[in-house]
């Protein structure tokens, strides 16, 4: 029963002690992962980029350092008002200068413009994607031909964790490569990496 809770926060974190717990471990879960994503996504000066999923901000703080061009520009979507508030809070400086726009709102429906969007990343969070070719043919639709999306994960953790926390099979990497594939994305693969001495995957595909 509690591991279904935390799931659930996991998937949508809501303002309550459980949801403040799990805005916690996610910045000490994810802070490598985010790095390492917007690092592997080879972010440029003048790029726009796209995190999906943002969470409590850490990787579009990273990606935000790299932006450094008068045309640099990050967007952070997420579905959980309590992620996108306290991030808007947290990040008002970005925000106010127009270096950042923070929309609430769900994978399947963003509001952003055919072909804007130069690199997407997202940590741990297809999983909690209830239909992963709809979000997948989403974030193609927002993306540069050619554009690259990457996501990270810690795969040993999450296949431990799956059937307790996690609904369903979509936790699975090859399900959302899939996906991926469905959604006319190329170049598609997973590749074993390291932050440090932690092992963790990413898995590559160009729009």
């Amino acid at each position: 029963m509690l591991a279904k809770e935390i799931g659930k926060h996991l998937s949508c974190p809501r303002q309550s002690v459980t949801g403040w717990m799990v805005s916690i471990w996610l910045r000490a879960h994810n802070r490598n992962l985010e790095a390492s994503a917007v690092q592997l996504a080879g972010v440029q000066p003048n790029d726009t980029v796209l995190e999906v999923g943002h969470g409590p901000g850490l990787g579009l703080q990273c990606a935000a350092k790299l932006l450094t061009g008068p045309k640099g520009h990050i967007i952070g979507v997420d579905y959980s008002e309590y992620m996108h508030q306290m991030t808007r809070k947290q990040l008002k400086n970005l925000v106010v200068s127009g270096k950042l726009t923070l929309h609430l709102c769900d994978v399947v429906a963003m509001p952003l413009a055919d072909h804007t969007v130069d690199k997407v990343f997202h940590c741990n969070s297809y999983y909690y994607w209830p239909d992963l070719k709809k979000a997948a043919t989403e974030i193609h639709r927002v993306m540069k031909p050619g554009g690259l999306m990457v996501t990270t994960l810690y795969g040993f953790h999450v296949a431990k964790v799956a059937s307790n926390v996690l609904p369903g099979e979509n936790w699975r990497p090859e399900k959302y490569m899939a996906a991926l594939s469905d959604s006319s994305f190329t170049n598609i693969r997973m590749e074993d990496k390291k932050h440090g001495d932690k092992p963790f995957q990413a898995i590559y595909a160009n729009a």
